[in-house]
């Protein structure tokens, strides 16, 4: 009993002390639960701040403004000049300074994935969205903070034909040889992800060309002529655009000659991947006009080809829609805008800088079908890149841009340097 009441008393006495401890304790561990969590409400916040952006000088998608404001929220933009400058208040100010901001690139024309280019270098390096068009289909992703990708897959070709001479079966290309097998490629791609549908309708023929180093031509008395590639049938082709198009998919075609482009047209594509390396009759390009085609320039990575320069001149004049593709991953292009394409751009098909900026954004992305991107209107995805002053005959310095934005969320600023 003694005992007992001893234990009674040291309870007692413990009691208020272990309490106080306790109290004390849970007091400080409730005080850094709430400074943790306070801290952490306030890093999101800060994350999910409004931004706005301050420059002497904007391309919009369509033309230069000066002295730009562009307010950038969840995301997208969400207002653009004194609109911009009235709804900032609670927004984090970035003063660029006397820089041109425009859209982020869009490539129309890449190889990425197929040769293992890293998305972050291209996303640094101006280019914001690319389209993959020969090699690995995955359903688009990105443009949040990262590349916006999206993907053709494997080019649909003959069996024997371009590019499965080259890099063989099932990686970059599909060969076909009917109307059924047509229609069921186009499925299966659409199935898994594809934006676009490649077709390859080169016989390999063309001097200059990178894809027919190998494969020349000419006879010599040390090697005879070799035979052409294979193509597909006219038949085959149409069955590929009406399937894609019920599935509201286009065509892209990789065509090089007079012969690929014949094909192109009878069937009823739209869009070739190139502009053609070897000479292509006057009478295909106005027919090519009058379909209202669109060609994917290309014309750095086809520099040696001797058609290439006729035809993007006769192609401008005719008043033809040219659009920005410099072929990423092909070698001796950047990993991102490619400065050489848009001179050439300029000076082959005779177009402004203002043309040609339009063809690598605005334009492309409504090729894409995503609405507003590639300008910097309200609404658009807040994918945006800057240089530090004007680009009049500068258009190099696009291929190190200053600022890059993905999706609202920045991935370059020199300016904070």
């Amino acid at each position: 009993m003694a005992a007992s009441r001893l234990v009674f008393k040291c309870v007692k006495i413990w009691e208020p002390v272990a309490f106080s401890k306790m109290r004390r304790f849970g007091l400080r561990f409730i005080g850094l639960v709430l400074l943790l969590t306070g801290s952490t409400m306030a890093l999101a916040d800060q994350q999910n701040r409004p931004i706005l952006l301050l420059a002497k000088q904007m391309f919009d998608g369509e033309n230069f403004i000066n002295d730009a404001a562009i307010l950038v929220a969840g995301g997208h933009i969400s207002a653009t000049g004194p609109l911009a400058l009235a709804s900032s208040t609670a927004a984090e100010v970035i003063d660029l300074g006397d820089a041109t901001v425009l859209p982020g690139f869009i490539e129309l024309h890449a190889h990425s994935r197929f040769q293992n280019v890293p998305a972050e270098t291209i996303l640094r390096h101006g280019v914001t969205t690319i389209r993959d068009v020969g090699g690995p289909v995955f359903p688009a992703s990105g443009g949040d903070g990262s590349l916006r990708m999206m993907t053709s897959g494997p080019i649909i070709t003959a069996p024997g034909g371009y590019p499965i001479t080259t890099f063989g079966a099932n990686t970059i290309g599909v060969p076909i040889a009917t109307e059924e097998q047509a229609r069921e490629a186009v499925r299966q791609l659409i199935a898994n992800g594809a934006v676009v549908i490649k077709v390859a309708l080169e016989p390999g023929a063309e001097t200059g060309a990178p894809w027919t180093s190998h494969h020349e031509h000419g006879a010599s008395k040390a090697a005879p002529a070799k035979k052409p590639w294979p193509l597909m049938s006219e038949s085959v082709v149409k069955a590929i655009v009406d399937e894609a198009n019920r599935y509201q998919r286009k065509v892209t075609a990789h065509i090089g000659e007079k012969n690929g482009a014949r094909i192109a047209l009878n069937a009823g594509i739209t869009e070739w991947a190139h502009m053609p390396c070897a000479h292509i009759p006057d009478t295909l390009l106005q027919k090519a006009f009058a379909q209202q085609v669109k060609i994917v320039s290309t014309l750095d990575t086809l520099s040696k080809c001797p058609g290439i320069s006729g035809n993007a001149s006769r192609w401008a004049a005719l008043g033809g829609e040219l659009l920005y593709g410099a072929e990423i991953a092909h070698p001796d292009i950047p990993w991102g805008i490619d400065a050489q394409e848009l001179f050439y751009m300029m000076r082959l098909a005779d177009m402004t800088l203002v043309e040609v900026l339009r063809s690598a954004t605005s334009k492309a992305g409504s090729l894409l079908g995503i609405p507003l991107l590639g300008t910097l209107a309200t609404g658009a995805p807040a994918d945006i890149i800057a240089v530090k002053g004007s680009l009049n005959k500068a258009v190099k310095k696009l291929e190190y841009p200053d600022f890059v934005m993905s999706g609202g969320k920045r991935v370059v600023n020199s300016f904070a340097n």
